[in-house]
């Protein structure tokens, strides 16, 4: 009789717990990211990040797709907490920047332009249709077709040209933001 609570990998059998951690250790930042993208706001999406992984280990069993799992997960707690609270979109400022990275600061002007980059980057983002935003955004953080289709319920061969489709709107909405005056 097998036991629910362990699954065989290789010649190891590991326990649901190490599973999770294992989950975690490979996925936190990935889906982190991916939270922080949608909603701009570091602090809440690692607390939402890590309240996903604590569904997780409550329910007691690991779903078929188990990141398409927590990218939904997310998802709704992000859907909870932005209707509940007002949020404000923090971009990376630059002293928080200097102390994640040891790379010396950028110049002025190239700050000036960076700043500009991502402001009109997140103007872009903000302006495409919700699922073009999380299609792109979950993309961008490395996620297969499955785990898209999974998280977004949607027919898995359809995401690439919905893929194709949401570039070719950013990048409509980017150039009209840079032709504009």
């Amino acid at each position: 009789m097998e036991n629910p609570g362990l699954t065989q990998r290789g010649s190891a059998i590991l326990s649901f717990h190490d599973r999770c951690v294992e989950l975690f250790a490979t996925h936190f930042h990935r889906l982190y990211r991916y939270i922080d993208r949608v909603s701009g706001d570091p602090e809440l999406a690692a607390d939402l990040a890590q309240e996903a992984f604590i569904k997780l280990y409550r329910r007691g069993s690991l779903p078929d797709a188990p990141e398409a799992w927590l990218i939904s997960v997310a998802l709704n707690l992000f859907r909870n907490a932005r209707s509940t609270r007002s949020r404000r979109r923090r971009l990376l400022t630059i002293a928080r920047g200097e102390a994640a990275h040891s790379d010396p600061p950028p110049s002025p002007e190239s700050a000036a332009a960076a700043a500009e980059t991502r402001q009109r980057v997140r103007s872009t983002i903000d302006r495409l249709s919700e699922r073009e935003r999380r299609l792109l955004l979950l993309k961008a953080e490395g996620y297969s077709y499955r785990d898209i289709a999974a998280a977004l319920e949607l027919n898995e061969a359809s995401v690439g040209t919905l893929l194709a489709r949401a570039i070719r709107a950013f990048r409509l909405i980017y150039e009209d933001a840079i032709d504009a005056p």
